[in-house]
C-alpha cells in the first residue's frame, strides 16, 4: 500500500492539494507558503513527508527538510512561522497523508475477494511500515502510549479510517455472497480489525511480538496469517449465528445434529 520511496513521489499517492488547502484554512501555513508555485509547495511537502517517515513528524531535522526541499532554513520559517509551526504542520500532514492512503486504496481492496483483500491489506501495511518506519513509530507511540494530546488529532482519524476499510471489505463481501449477510457485520468488522492490527503491529514493533507470540522460529508469519484468514473467512461464511440461535441437547451437541449411533442405524 505504500510507496517504495519516502522522498520524491509521496505527493503522487494522495491528494496533496486538498491537504494543503485544508491545512491553510486551519492557519498552519503562512500566506508566503500559500503563494508559492505548486512545484515548490510539493518540494517542501515531500521533504517534510520524507523526513517524517524517517524520524517521525515530531523529530524532524529542519536543516534536513531544507536540504531535501532545496530551500533555506530561513525560508521554512517564513512558510510556517516558527519551529513549532513546522512541527505542527508535519504532524497534521503525516496524519492526512496516512488517512489519504487508506481512503485511496480502500475501494480497490473492497472489490477483491475477501480473503485476497485481507491478505493484500495486511501485507501492504507491513510493506508500508517498513518503508516509513519513523512515521509508523510515531503513530504507534501515539496509539499505545496514550498521549492525550494526540488522541483526537492523530489516533482517532487513523483508527477510524482503518475500521472503515475493514467494514467496507466485509460489506461488499456480504453483497457478493462470500459471507453470511445476516451476521452482525459491524461487530465482526471490529473483531477483524483488531486481529489485523494485532498481527501487523507485532511485526512492525518486535517488542509486541515478544508478548503476543504471533510468530517465531517455530511458527512462521505466513502460517499465522493463513490461519487467521481461514478463521475470518470460514467463520463469517458458515456455522451458527449469534449465541442462542442453535439449541443444544443434553449430550452437548446441537439439537438437530445426528449422533454416530443414529447414523449407524440409518
Amino acid at each position: 500500500m505504500g510507496s517504495s520511496s519516502t522522498g520524491q513521489g509521496n505527493a503522487e499517492w494522495v491528494s496533496i492539494d486538498s491537504l494543503i488547502q485544508e491545512l491553510a484554512r486551519e492557519g498552519r501555513v503562512t500566506r508566503t507558503f500559500r503563494h508559492l508555485d505548486p512545484e515548490r509547495q510539493y518540494a517542501v511537502v515531500n521533504a517534510i513527508l520524507a523526513e517524517a517517515a524517517a524520524r517521525g513528524p515530531t523529530e524532524i531535522n529542519i536543516k534536513e527538510v531544507a536540504r531535501r526541499a532545496g530551500v533555506s532554513v530561513g525560508s521554512l520559517y517564513q512558510y510556517f512561522g516558527n519551529r513549532d509551526g513546522l512541527l505542527g504542520f508535519a504532524v497534521a500532514l503525516s496524519v492526512g497523508y496516512t488517512v489519504g492512503l487508506f481512503e485511496q486504496f480502500g475501494p480497490e481492496l473492497a472489490a477483491l475477494p475477501l480473503r485476497d483483500a485481507l491478505h493484500t491489506y495486511l501485507m501492504g501495511g507491513l510493506e508500508w511500515g517498513e518503508t516509513e518506519q519513523g512515521l509508523v513509530r510515531f503513530l504507534c507511540r501515539a496509539a499505545y502510549q496514550g498521549e492525550s494530546e494526540l488522541t483526537a488529532s492523530v489516533v482517532r482519524p487513523v483508527a477510524d479510517v482503518m475500521l472503515n476499510v475493514v467494514r467496507e471489505m466485509l460489506r461488499q463481501a456480504a453483497e457478493r455472497g462470500e459471507i453470511d449477510r445476516d451476521r452482525d457485520l459491524e461487530a465482526a468488522a471490529r473483531v477483524v480489525n483488531v486481529m489485523l492490527i494485532a498481527v501487523g503491529d507485532s511485526q512492525l514493533l518486535p517488542y509486541l511480538n515478544q508478548y503476543t507470540r504471533v510468530s517465531d522460529d517455530g511458527v512462521a508469519l505466513d502460517r499465522v496469517i493463513d490461519s487467521m484468514l481461514s478463521i475470518i473467512v470460514d467463520g463469517l461464511g458458515r456455522g451458527p449465528g449469534p449465541a442462542g440461535d442453535s439449541k443444544v441437547g443434553d449430550d452437548g451437541l446441537p439439537a438437530d445434529s445426528v449422533t454416530p449411533q443414529e447414523k449407524h442405524h440409518e
